[in-house]
């Protein structure tokens, strides 16, 4: 019986793609590794993986499929178990009458096509996909702890049987909450959110999304920004568990018409981390987003956040001022707390009062006073600005500057002695400029008051113990302006980075020091472009200018460079 590896070689070696020399190298890495000779190929890179793949579907008549964006029906995945899709690197895509379609790496492997169909009782057809492809889609589809969840669920599936009795005929409303009250305190269900928040927590997810549907509750993680699909949980669970969440959050378990926002601390690997929640009410119940905010991320200091070194002697320079208006710019997500946050600490003394106002006070932090905003009884940011002002804070945090008046008291307090920091919504650092004006701050004031500019965004780390080398054409670098010579890798994937090729993420800055010259710029009205252009042309590195850096650095890959300064 001719294996896969036999045809490999035959088709290559056939078609003049190796050479002796190569095929006896590959075959020496193989029995020394113990690899497939595949991965060697294109571990080697005596050949691409796409090349190979298409080399097998045209020799043996079998069609490729790219899983990347694949979306799998949740009825199919549980046609096959995990131990076996794990077994024989296979996965089940979709499935018309008797006859079920599996994208599997080795099309030659009869063994696993005949434990299918037995275990089955189906017509087993195939389709070519990269090994890789196929794992991280068994991570996404059924998850590590799938197991565990799995028997969690037949215990509170067994529990729910055993519980039956009879019931009176009430409404719909008072069944739901009955039974989400008494389902959410049984061990079943507990054990499910703890392992749901322990896995994420492993995992490095940074938010735990819980969206009920129309048959199923699914459950995704943010993983370095990148939201994954973990599992899905029967509907029938769907009370019982949102009920447990908000027991946990200090919500209101009667109350599912409004948004809620609540928070819980853990305690995970002898560390604290908080769980701030989100609730939101939507066509098939509420939906939950639960957000990890690790505090030992906010004691590192600035030397540690990675930012390359002209940002970060920026920082540093702003910070030592003794008053003025820092300003940090980017989209949700971008990392402008966690930032403003580590400055915070780094500042935060004895002998400094240093106060907050926020919308949600994201982290709570020993020795600063932090307030939450309340718009329902109005304590909204311009209310609570004024009113902490009077406290005689040498420090302050904004969350947001979101409007006119609290733009306004902010500058004003940043010229009469304050440090204040805060976060605004702008593509790059020199457009805080207009927003501020556009606010109606007059511009001598915000030339006056303002002492430091940056914008900032967050770029996935590449997994460094899979990433591979790649060739980037030359026409291509020289479209996008990369000049400087450089090594380029692309994310590959491993066990270690849960297969997505990324570990963590740095930030990517964007920071321009006010001095004379650009004030007496703002002052004028003059455009933004020229402002900017005068910046650059003192030193000022671009979010582009950082991304390529870190490209450079072989930190992250180009395509992620360009993903995230697009807007350039």
């Amino acid at each position: 019986m001719q294996t896969l590896k036999d045809k490999i070689i035959e088709i290559l070696v056939k078609g003049g793609h190796l050479n002796n020399d190569q095929l006896n190298k590959a075959l020496n890495i193989q029995r020394e590794k113990g690899t497939p000779l595949r991965k060697v190929l294109v571990e080697e890179d005596m050949i691409p993986e796409e090349v190979l793949l298409s080399l097998l579907s045209e020799e043996l008549y079998i069609p490729t499929l790219n899983l990347s964006k694949y979306k799998f029906p949740a009825e199919i995945i549980g046609l096959v178990p995990e131990h076996i899709a794990r077994l024989y690197n296979l996965i089940p895509i979709s499935r018309f009458g008797n006859t079920i379609t599996v994208a599997v790496s080795d099309p030659l492997n009869i063994f696993a096509l005949d434990d299918l169909k037995t275990l089955t009782g189906c017509n087993i057809d195939i389709v070519l996909s990269p090994d890789e492809e196929i794992m991280r889609s068994i991570e996404s589809q059924y998850g590590s702890g799938s197991k565990d969840m799995e028997q969690i669920l037949d215990d509170a599936s067994q529990q729910t049987q055993d519980d039956k009795s009879g019931v009176e005929l009430v409404r719909q409303e008072e069944i739901e909450l009955s039974n989400a009250l008494e389902e959410s305190g049984k061990a079943p269900i507990v054990k499910l959110v703890d392992l749901m928040l322990n896995q994420a927590l492993k995992k490095r997810a940074s938010d735990i999304h819980i969206e009920p549907e129309q048959g199923c509750l699914r459950i995704r993680y943010r993983i370095d920004g990148a939201l994954h699909d973990v599992f899905k949980i029967p509907k029938t669970k769907q009370n019982a568990i949102l009920a447990r969440l908000k027991i946990i959050s200090n919500l209101d378990i009667t109350e599912n018409r409004i948004p809620q926002d609540g928070r819980f601390k853990v305690r995970f690997e002898g560390k604290e981390v908080d769980f701030r929640v989100s609730g939101l009410p939507t066509t098939f119940g509420q939906k939950f987003v639960l957000r990890a905010l690790d505090k030992g991320n906010l004691s590192i200091g600035l030397d540690k956040l990675g930012f390359s070194e002209q940002p970060e002697r920026i920082f540093k320079e702003a910070i030592s001022k003794p008053f003025g208006m820092i300003l940090v710019t980017g989209p949700t997500g971008s990392g402008k707390s966690t930032t403003l946050y580590s400055v915070l600490n780094q500042m935060n003394t004895p002998e400094k009062n240093i106060i907050t106002i926020e919308d949600p006070v994201e982290y709570q932090v020993e020795g600063i006073t932090q307030i939450q905003v309340k718009p329902d009884i109005g304590l909204d940011f311009s209310s609570g600005l004024r009113s902490l002002l009077r406290q005689s804070p040498d420090v302050i945090m904004i969350g947001e500057i979101r409007d006119s008046e609290t733009a306004d008291i902010a500058i004003k307090a940043a010229l009469t002695g304050q440090i204040v920091l805060s976060t605004l919504h702008t593509n790059d650092a020199i457009s805080s400029i207009t927003r501020l004006i556009d606010m109606g701050v007059e511009p001598f004031l915000v030339a006056s008051s303002v002492v430091m500019l940056c914008a900032q965004r967050l770029a996935r780390k590449l997994c460094l113990k899979c990433r591979k080398p790649i060739n980037i054409p030359e026409d291509f670098l020289k479209k996008i302006g990369f000049t400087e010579k450089a090594v380029f890798y692309t994310a590959v994937g491993c066990k270690y980075c849960n297969n997505t090729g990324f570990y963590g993420r740095v930030a990517i800055l964007e920071a321009v020091l006010i001095n004379d010259a650009i004030r007496e710029m703002i002052i004028e009205k003059k455009p933004l472009d020229m402002i900017k252009k005068y910046a650059q042309d003192q030193g000022m590195r671009t979010l582009r200018d950082d991304a390529f850096l870190k490209v450079r650095q072989e930190v992250t890959t180009l395509d992620e460079a360009i993903r995230i300064t697009t807007e350039e």
